[in-house]
This record gives structure tokens, C-alpha cells and sequence, in this order.
């Protein structure tokens, strides 16, 4: 699966760098990303016939349906975090847990036709959002899906890496080691960052070899232990093991259970 820019539907949305603020920068960068992780994505749903969409995906209970519908509306509900950044009026993203999976489910029973356009429409809305906000608005304070604030400039981030894990959960060749070499390492330090405070994580060091050689280690639930165990493997690998994706038999060490990541 090849994440060059293939000239879809979704437009350039990198503004004149001398508009950029600090805070647009880093949108713009991962902007640029996520139009790449877009295009992957649409390559992958074209290839899905009425048959394929209604296969599992890798996430349990969920087919490539529920997956494409999921990633839909998951540009939506970033679109009203744009808004709010925007406006400075409350848009959360997503109305209620109840509604977002009621959305979901609906979607799922969708034809490919009708699923590749809703995709579409929702990818074009996010772009648009992205491209009409003012330099300023990126470093608004929202509230993110899954609680906690953070500011409008990392949008994008929750955006690219909800395409890169949707697009390994559609189990049609593409893994975690097919991913860009260049956000993998952002990749780990996200999902790390997710069990970090919660009590049922393991306590582990896990020594990670990063694409361009270097090494780099995390640690869950450590502190103040003396039974901590280490495992060790490619970013790609950890990151499979991390999100539920891989059972870690590609990792180094004795691996533990992990508790679901979302």
C-alpha cells in the first residue's frame, strides 16, 4: 500500500508559510500526513467488493464495515473540535457514546457505493474544516473523544493516527510495518501514553528499535517496583503488541497481558 500522494478529492490543506504560527506548523505537518493516510485508505476501500466490506475486520465484533463507517464519522466528530477552535462555542465531538456507536451501526449495513461516498464526504469536511481555520485557532484549548483537553494543533495527530490503525484493522496487507517509517516511534509513545495511568497495566520496560537505528524505552506501571519484567522488538511489532493487534509473539522477552487499549 503506497502512501504517496495520488491526487484524490482531498486538497492540499498547507497554508502560506508565512501565515504559519508555532501551533500551525505542527498542524500543517501532520495535515500533510493525513491527506497521504487518506489516500491509503480510500486504495484500500475501493478494493472491497459486497462481500469483503461484511468480513471481520481485526477488531472484535466489528466488520470492514463498521471500521469504514467508524473512520467517517471520526472526521466528523474532529470537525466539530475544528469548530469549536474556531468559534470559541462548545462543540463536542460526539453527542453521547450511545449516539456515536447508534451512527456507527447504522453505517456498517451501508453498500460499498454508499460507504466509499459517505467516507469521501466526510474526508472532504475535515479538509475543509483544516483549510478554513486561522492561523491562531490552532492553539485553542478542546476536549477530545476520549476526555481530557488538548489544543486544537494536535487535531490532525488524532486524525492521522485513527486512518494508520483503521487502515491495519481493514486486514487487507497492511500492518503495522508497512506504516510510514516517520510517525511510527509518535505511534508507541501515543498508545504508551494511554495505559500510563491506568492501574490494570503490567508493570514492563519495553526497549523498542526504532526504523532509523536508534533505541528508545518505555516504561508501564514501574514505578516503585522491583518486579518489573523487559521486552524488546521493532517499533512495528511493539506497536502491534500495544493496541491488541499482534499476541507480542514477535517481541522478545516474557511478554504480559495487556488490558484493551481503548
Amino acid at each position: 500500500m503506497s502512501f504517496a500522494n495520488t491526487g484524490s478529492q482531498v486538497e492540499s490543506v498547507v497554508p502560506a508559510p508565512r501565515e504559519q504560527s508555532g501551533a500551525a506548523q505542527l498542524a500543517t505537518g501532520n495535515l500533510a500526513a493525513v491527506d497521504r493516510a487518506t489516500e491509503a485508505f480510500y486504495a484500500a476501500v475501493a478494493e472491497l467488493d459486497a462481500v469483503a466490506v461484511r468480513a471481520p475486520s481485526l477488531l472484535p465484533g466489528w466488520s470492514r464495515a463498521h471500521v469504514i463507517s467508524h473512520v467517517a464519522r471520526n472526521a466528523d466528530a474532529l470537525v466539530n473540535l475544528l469548530t469549536w477552535a474556531r468559534t470559541g462555542v462548545e462543540h463536542p465531538a460526539y453527542t453521547s457514546r450511545v449516539d456515536r456507536d447508534a451512527d456507527i451501526e447504522e453505517g456498517s449495513t451501508r453498500t460499498p457505493q454508499l460507504l466509499r461516498a459517505d467516507l469521501d464526504s466526510a474526508c472532504l469536511r475535515f479538509a475543509a474544516a483544516a483549510e478554513s481555520l486561522p492561523a491562531s485557532a490552532w492553539e485553542a484549548e478542546v476536549v477530545q473523544p476520549s476526555g481530557g483537553t488538548l489544543l486544537a494543533h494536535q487535531v490532525p495527530w488524532l486524525r492521522l493516527r485513527e486512518l494508520l490503525f483503521h487502515l491495519v484493522d481493514l486486514d487487507v496487507g497492511v500492518d503495522f510495518d508497512d506504516l510510514p517509517e516517520e510517525h511510527l516511534e509518535d505511534l508507541v509513545d501515543s498508545v504508551v501514553g494511554g495505559f500510563a495511568t491506568r492501574p490494570d497495566s503490567p508493570a514492563v520496560r519495553i526497549d523498542v528499535a526504532l526504523p532509523e537505528g536508534r533505541q528508545r524505552s518505555w516504561e508501564l506501571n514501574t514505578a516503585g517496583t522491583d518486579s518489573s519484567v523487559t521486552i524488546s522488538g521493532d517499533a512495528a511489532d511493539v506497536l502491534g503488541w500495544l493496541t491488541g493487534r499482534h499476541d507480542g509473539a514477535r517481541l522478545s522477552g516474557d511478554v504480559p497481558k495487556l488490558p484493551s487499549w481503548l
